[in-house]
């Protein structure tokens, strides 16, 4: 008999990018007969349309809402916590802050449900309208305070303002001071118009580019040096972040504007922001590894979409560093980022 493709190891993984979609949307309740706001119709079996403006976005299956489903997967792939986040198109920024409010509310009650129904196995993040900053700070408040949710999601760009922009400092600042762990995910990345072929290749080349851009972003705009207690993790390996850092470090050494607009040094910054190791090859992992340091990279799948990494465990445990490293990447890094406890 060949052996399982789930190889069991005894590591307990956290995967801190996994995201939902609920099975329906309620009714829109605005004032704006013309919001794209989501809804849900019938697909395949156990599938279902996301639809937005009455176009198909996206079809997504029962792993998307069906926690029995989620936790048959997670037993298969050797985790023992995913954290929930929406689809990120659902954080619905181009919404006014007033129905995207309403749409962060409804996302967060439903996460905070998903979590309820087995805390040992879920920790979940919020969705906040971050096209209305005040606003993302009073639903980040009621979702951590009230719903106990452990953080936030948060796009790479708001309607293509980047995050390093000072106008979101106030909801950092937020964040830093309720010990919200910020989860940062591509969305509506630059460049598009870059790309040629037929297929939508959006996912596959623009979003390494456009996370890596809002974490630069994040040090050039003095975000980062502003809020030292932020505990923010970009996802995909931080993408394009790996070449940018040295290039940004040289000019930092070099260029006295520079080195007078950053008050720390680039590869020190990169030290101290978290990254989920979805790079799909172990020698891109040990290389990040490096950049950051052992202590802030933790895993992250994608589940349940086609390009999530199905065998977590089996990536960690083929990456050449330390047992301990490797145990950091597995569940206590991210333990760390989320506030929670260290594994018994």
């Amino acid at each position: 008999m060949s052996e399982s493709p789930y190889v069991r190891f005894s590591c307990g993984c956290v995967d801190i990018h996994t995201h939902v979609v609920p099975q329906q949307f309620p009714k829109y309740m605005g004032r704006h007969p013309d919001a794209r706001w989501p809804v849900m119709a019938p697909a395949k079996p156990c599938h279902q349309h996301v639809m937005l403006g009455g176009a198909v976005y996206r079809t997504v299956s029962h792993q998307a809402w069906d926690l029995e489903v989620r936790l048959a997967d997670m037993e298969r792939m050797n985790v023992e916590r995913q954290v929930l986040s929406p689809m990120p198109e659902l954080l619905s920024y181009w919404l006014t802050g007033e129905d995207g409010a309403a749409m962060c509310r409804f996302l967060n009650e439903t996460i905070a449900a998903m979590v309820q129904s087995a805390p040992g196995r879920f920790s979940g993040l919020a969705a906040v309208p971050m096209q209305d900053p005040q606003l993302a700070i009073d639903e980040l408040h009621f979702s951590i305070r009230e719903l106990g949710l452990a953080g936030v999601e948060i796009g790479s760009n708001i309607n293509g303002t980047p995050i390093g922009d000072p106008l979101f400092l106030p909801f950092f600042q937020a964040c830093e001071k309720l010990g919200a762990a910020v989860f940062v995910h591509p969305l509506r990345p630059a460049g598009l118009d870059r790309i040629v072929g037929k297929p939508n290749y959006e996912q596959v080349v623009a979003f390494p580019g456009e996370i890596g851009l809002a974490a630069i972003s994040m040090m050039t705009g003095g975000t980062l040096a502003a809020v030292p207690g932020l505990r923010i993790a970009f996802s995909h390996g931080g993408g394009s972040l790996q070449v940018q850092v040295p290039r940004l470090q040289k000019a930092w050494e070099v260029l006295p504007a520079v080195r007078e607009a950053m008050a720390e040094a680039p590869r020190e910054a990169a030290k101290r922001m978290f990254y989920d190791d979805l790079l799909y090859d172990a020698t891109a992992i040990a290389a990040l590894v490096r950049l950051a340091g052992p202590s802030q990279v933790m895993v992250g799948t994608d589940y349940p979409f086609t390009i999530m990494d199905s065998e977590p465990a089996q990536r960690v445990e083929s990456i050449e560093l330390d047992e301990a490293v490797r145990e950091a990447l597995r569940h206590t890094n991210a333990r760390r980022w989320l506030g929670l406890p260290p594994a018994d």
